[in-house]
């Protein structure tokens, strides 16, 4: 049985928005967080441009991470891009606390490892940072591998794991060990916020999934999401959707 999230919901404090007008304050599912609930696994999905991403961040530096990625002890910035949403987030949290903690996007995945590896060539008299993320430089193993090492390494109980686009770098077959390593991680008191395109990295038993689109945000089901219909329709027929993609006059 999972354990109870440490953030239980997030909302959007109206009154410390400074230009309502502006982005991403405009975007109607920004426009939504209204005492959103999160469960130990919740998914955000939607198409580009949706705020998947702009939402994720701005939980992820509210919740005290660096805004391109790391744990909570990271400070740096290649390039200071982030909205000024998470200054305008309410977290209602649990009395639990969250004993490690860990923000992934793919985008920026490259800087978080340069930083790693700044940091243990400065020195600080203890033990190498790269020995919690499998004592090997993540910048000498493929985008896949440096992945998984991270999520199997660093990542540990009770811990709060805010991910952008995990599959990014993973085949199918990792996406499934993917899989298997956030059930060990939720059976351990772990909570996962996870934006994602792949309907495998979305197929986590019980999980919560909200629709980011037009209208705002809306919870759906595992197989009424457009990701896991449209692939089964194109695999079920995938000569149709091609002649019919590929058509021309």
């Amino acid at each position: 049985m999972a354990a109870a999230p440490f953030v239980r919901s997030v909302s959007l404090v109206r009154d410390k928005i400074e230009q309502p007008d502006t982005y991403p304050f405009t975007l109607p599912a920004v426009q939504a967080l209204d005492g959103l609930e999160l469960a130990p696994v919740t998914y955000f999905i939607g198409e580009n441009g949706s705020g998947k991403s702009t939402i994720l961040e701005a939980l992820a530096v509210a919740s005290g991470f660096n805004a391109e990625g790391g744990t909570t002890n990271f400070n740096f910035a290649t390039r200071r891009s982030e909205s000024p949403l998470h200054g305008c987030l309410r977290l209602a949290r649990t009395p639990r606390r969250p004993r490690t903690g860990f923000f992934l996007r793919a985008e920026s995945f490259y800087n978080v490892a340069t930083e790693i590896e700044r940091l243990d060539r400065e020195g600080g008299g203890g033990r190498p940072i790269v020995d919690s993320y499998g004592k090997r430089s993540l910048h000498e193993q493929s985008h896949g591998e440096s992945f998984l090492a991270l999520v199997n390494n660093r990542f540990g109980p009770n811990g709060l794991y805010i991910l952008d686009e995990p599959e990014a770098a993973l085949s199918p077959s990792r996406q499934l060990s993917l899989l298997i390593r956030f059930h060990e991680l939720v059976r351990q008191g772990s909570q996962l916020v996870i934006a994602t395109h792949a309907p495998i990295v979305l197929a986590y038993p019980g999980a919560t999934i909200y629709r980011l689109d037009g209208d705002g945000i809306a919870k759906v089901d595992y197989d009424d999401t457009e990701h896991v219909s449209l692939t089964r329709d194109f695999l079920d027929d995938r000569e149709r959707y091609l002649r019919r993609l590929l058509a021309t006059e």
